[in-house]
């Protein structure tokens, strides 16, 4: 079945096949958290994205091996399960280096802006954008035989940019990194997989970017 990215916690994940990669999108929580899992179709090594909630729902997902957990941010909502993944599968930790003091778990592998990260034989490229917090971060996936994959957290969702509370600073420094990081430089093609919600692209987003600076969030 098509790959549509619309999950609701309590119900069934949604798969995304590629040429390399397997995607796994599972709704956690009380409030409404994507999870994702990554799979190197080569070496079956797993990466998970954001350990939210509902420990015992992401590790029937992530079945017997997982390699890596990544926080993209420091907000509990987005690592409350990460203490049990942890513990029961022995991955490792990785958040953005200016986020994991903020990340109750210890971060043994430190992100910063332009890092790549594996999961088997496919690359990751880390992005760091300041303003929902000081050290979020996101994972680019550039398909050599598709199009790019744009794990967001909290910064890019359908409609805007993540929750500033108002900061003008904040805003700024977000809608510059959004744009600077993620429009100037991936086609209307390139899928984005938000922290919360249903996914997105570029080209359905783009038109609306004036739209966005004016309005402050």
């Amino acid at each position: 079945m098509t790959y549509h990215g619309a999950v609701k916690v309590g119900g069934p994940p949604d798969v995304r096949e590629l040429a390399h990669l397997i995607i796994t999108k599972v709704a956690v929580g009380p409030y409404d958290n994507n999870a994702y899992l990554l799979r190197c179709r080569a070496t079956d090594e797993q990466l998970l994205i954001d350990a939210a909630a509902d420990a015992p729902v992401l590790l029937e997902t992530v079945g017997d091996d997982l390699e890596t957990v990544v926080t993209t941010h420091r907000h509990h909502d987005h690592w409350a399960a990460l203490t049990e993944v942890v513990a029961t599968t022995g991955a490792r930790t990785a958040a953005g280096e200016h986020d994991a003091e903020g990340i109750d778990v210890p971060t043994e592998l430190l992100l910063a802006d332009g890092d790549r990260l594996r999961v088997g034989e496919v690359e990751l490229t880390v992005r760091h954008l300041v303003g929902h917090t000081p050290g979020a971060i996101v994972l680019i996936y550039d398909d050599p035989q598709g199009h790019p994959h744009v794990f967001t957290g909290d910064c890019l969702f359908p409609g805007g940019v993540g929750n500033t509370w108002g900061d003008p600073e904040a805003f700024r420094t977000l809608f510059r990194d959004v744009n600077e990081k993620i429009f100037d430089v991936l086609p209307d093609e390139a899928w984005v997989y938000p922290g919360h919600g249903n996914d997105t692209t570029l080209g359905a987003e783009r038109p609306h970017l004036a739209e966005w600076r004016e309005r402050g969030w």
